[in-house]
């Protein structure tokens, strides 16, 4: 009986954002149902963060720490965010060197439930001496989706500058469709997290996902690291504890 309890099977439900499940997730997942193949999956993919108790969702992968206290919010991986344009468009429009140059782009922005994220801050130096720059998208001129994919796509097209998390576009990055501009300026990063239900049982294809994405997060991780470089020595610090930990 007990052996049946502790067996990795049934159905998982998941929610993560549309550019990550589909780009990385989908992929992991199928490995981890060669694994476990009496597991099943239902794949939610939106930008916004369900209503985990309301959908049932077992398990939720999101960029940042959420205020809903009912969930337990488990570290995952870093997040470097990067200003990119294609090639395409910084051959006809030229590069921004610095944030107070961005009024003379085209700027994609990513919609939320708060509204659009049309403030885009940058920091650049080390903790002695850093400095930060605001720059505020006006929404008339930009282009602007609440689906990240759809933001990744435009970008891709050459309609103008997009911030995007590092793990949505690396393969862009490598294969030279997406490059990133202004890297010595710094967005606020958003570490990844797994977020489930506070009281509820952990069944054992949850624990069993759970330590899987550990893995596969810490072995992509610092592939991501060595593409785009980490210039603020304080946060290299603070992510090589994460990983400790």
């Amino acid at each position: 009986m007990q052996e049946g309890q502790n067996a990795v099977r049934g159905k998982l439900r998941i929610s993560a954002t549309s550019d990550f499940g589909r780009n990385l997730l989908m992929t992991w997942l199928d490995e981890f149902r060669a694994l476990y193949p009496e597991v099943r999956f239902a794949l939610m993919l939106t930008d916004s963060l369900s209503n985990l108790v309301l959908e049932d969702i077992d398990l939720a992968i999101r960029f940042g720490t959420p205020q809903d206290s009912s969930l337990v919010a488990r570290w995952l991986a870093p997040n470097r965010r990067v200003l990119c344009a294609s090639p395409d468009y910084l051959a006809r429009c030229g590069e921004p060197q610095e944030p107070n140059d961005l009024a003379r782009f085209d700027c994609i922005v990513i919609g939320s439930a708060a509204g659009p994220v049309n403030e885009w801050r940058f920091t650049r130096g080390g903790e002695s001496q850093t400095e930060t720059q605001t720059y505020t998208v006006p929404l008339d001129g930009a282009l602007e989706s609440t689906d990240g994919e759809v933001v990744r796509q435009w970008a891709l097209c050459g309609y103008g500058l997009a911030v995007k998390s590092i793990w949505d576009v690396a393969d862009d990055l490598r294969a030279g469709r997406l490059k990133t501009v202004m890297p010595e300026w710094r967005y606020p990063d958003a570490p990844l997290h797994a977020l489930y239900h506070r009281n509820r049982f952990l069944a054992p294809r949850v624990r069993a996902l759970l330590d899987f994405l550990t893995e596969r997060f810490a072995q992509t991780s610092g592939e991501l690291e060595a593409l785009v470089p980490c210039t603020d020595p304080a946060v290299a610090t603070q992510s090589r504890r994460r990983k400790r930990i």
